[in-house]
């Protein structure tokens, strides 16, 4: 008999559920789209409800297996310890690479044998070569001490110093070089053997004890002064080409700082002209060179002498050729501080009215500097009635300028005063709401504006100065360019002392 048929679901049907059994899977899970909402959501949003406590379950379950499977730190053991003895310890000691600062030793050596004996004191180096420099406002003793000389050899050296040379004029960076000799004890200073120094460019002094007392020894060194002179053509740029001559920046500046006094240096320097540049210049014989100030500045076209400026007097400014000094142009204020009021009419502050303002009023403090706004004589110091404490100069040429309220004076009548000196302190005496200076300024007599004036002020050499002025110009074009930079001459040898005649006798017998 046939067994009956039982029908079974279609396979088909039944991958197609298992599929989707899969496939719900992953979309919780968040691997795969669909409408069932995934394991893996944001926590910012939904906060409180299932499917945000699913996914912080989720997120806690990861981190706790992280946790889980985390890798351990504790020390790996490379190698087993080995017991080294003492000498091969320091037999591997002597052949690794350390720090200097945790004993360092580089090299193989051998450790001590029981032949080495230990020193109880390590011997001292019989003597020190050191340098030391002589300060700003310092004394020889103090340095030579602060060096480790002794205080009598340091007494006894200034002492022999100040003999053949001031000390007080020792300039503030002079090095000394010393030597210090061997000591009787560790608690005893070095004795000094050797002092060297150069006292002056051309004066070298040496103490030197030479198994006796300190002796001093003079050398006297041979100097140069032949001025250092440079000549070119101005090209594209005065500084540039002086500079490609050969002329310190220091020089250039000075040159260029001349040159300004008497020309334009913005329209009336070309580029065919020539400058010419003489500098104080010393070569020592053992090679040291000083390299001093511009003496002459000059400028040329075409043999034509466009500008010569020469340094002149213990000022050291320069004149030119005719011996006129400097040009100085321009206003001084006569004090440190802002106009609050300038010439004119204007309504007068105490007298409630207006009428003429004859200067100009400067912000001052009481006690001030007042300046002379250029040379002259004091013609008037004293008490002047609403201007108070006043100061009238004379500045020649019918010009006279006047300084009102001043607290104090600081010249006198008929005194000599020049451009930029103190005259006076502000303050606020005579007709004044407060401390201030009331400047004013005279024309044979008669107020002008001060703000309308420019002083020109240059100054000439005497007839006697003119000539010495003349020879000095004189003597220093003369140089060649570039003579200071050739070999010094070889120093003349004495001359030999003639063979006297018993000599002669003496030899051939």
């Amino acid at each position: 008999m046939q067994a009956p048929h039982i029908a079974k679901p279609d396979d088909g049907k039944t991958e197609e559920v298992e599929k989707r059994d899969l496939g719900t899977v992953l979309r919780q899970f968040g691997l795969k789209g669909g409408e069932e909402e995934p394991w893996v959501s944001d926590l910012g949003s939904g906060i409180g409800s299932p499917r945000w406590y699913r996914s912080l379950a989720f997120m806690l379950v990861l981190i706790a297996l992280a946790l889980a499977l985390w890798p351990d730190f504790n020390a790996v053991q490379a190698a087993p310890e080995v017991d080294l003895t003492e000498e091969e310890r320091d037999e591997y000691r002597s052949q690794m690479i350390t720090p200097l600062a945790l004993g360092a030793d580089t090299g193989r050596r051998m450790g001590p044998s029981r032949l080495v004996v230990p020193l109880a004191s390590a011997p001292e180096r019989p003597a020190v070569e050191l340098t030391a420099t002589f300060g700003s406002e310092d004394s020889l003793a103090a340095m030579l001490r602060r060096a480790g000389v002794g205080a009598g050899d340091a007494a006894r050296a200034e002492e022999l110093i100040g003999s053949a040379f001031p000390v007080e004029d020792i300039e503030s960076g002079t090095g000394f070089k010393l030597l210090l000799g061997r000591r009787a004890s560790p608690s005893d200073p070095r004795p000094l053997e050797n002092l060297t120094f150069r006292a002056r460019f051309d004066l070298q002094l040496t103490l030197d004890r030479e198994g006796g007392p300190l002796a001093l020894e003079k050398r006297v060194i041979r100097v140069d002064e032949t001025p250092l002179r440079i000549t070119g053509k101005v090209g594209s740029g005065l500084y540039r080409s002086a500079r490609a001559a050969g002329a310190p920046a220091r020089a250039v500046q000075q040159y260029l700082k001349a040159l300004d006094e008497a020309i334009d240096l913005d329209r009336e320097v070309g580029a065919d002209d020539d400058f010419d540049i003489i500098i104080a210049y010393k070569r020592a014989e053992t090679g040291e060179v000083e390299v001093g100030d511009v003496q002459f500045a000059g400028l040329s076209r075409r043999g034509t002498a466009k500008a010569q400026m020469l340094r002149w007097g213990k000022d050291g400014k320069f004149y030119d050729a005719n011996g006129q000094g400097e040009l100085r142009t321009g206003l001084v204020s006569p004090t440190n501080g802002a106009i609050t009021s300038r010439y004119g009419m204007r309504r007068h502050p105490i007298l409630r009215y207006k009428r003429m303002h004859k200067g100009v009023d400067f912000r001052a403090r009481t006690g001030q500097p007042i300046y002379a706004v250029t040379d002259g004589t004091v013609a008037f110091a004293g008490r002047n009635g609403g201007y108070g404490n006043f100061v009238k100069l004379s500045h020649g040429g019918g010009l006279q300028s006047g300084y009102a309220h001043m607290s104090r004076f600081a010249v006198s009548r008929g005194q000599r005063v020049k451009r930029g000196q103190v005259i006076g302190y502000a303050g606020s005496t005579g007709l004044s709401t407060g401390p201030h200076l009331h400047y004013e300024l005279y024309r044979n007599g008669k107020n002008i504006d001060p703000l309308s004036v420019q002083f020109v002020v240059r100054a000439q050499l005497s007839s006697s100065e003119l000539q010495e002025f003349r020879a000095h110009l004189r003597d220093l074009k003369s140089v060649k360019p570039g003579a200071a930079l050739e070999a010094l001459a070889p120093k003349s040898e004495e001359p030999e002392q003639p063979v006297r005649e018993i000599d002669r006798l003496s030899n051939a017998a």
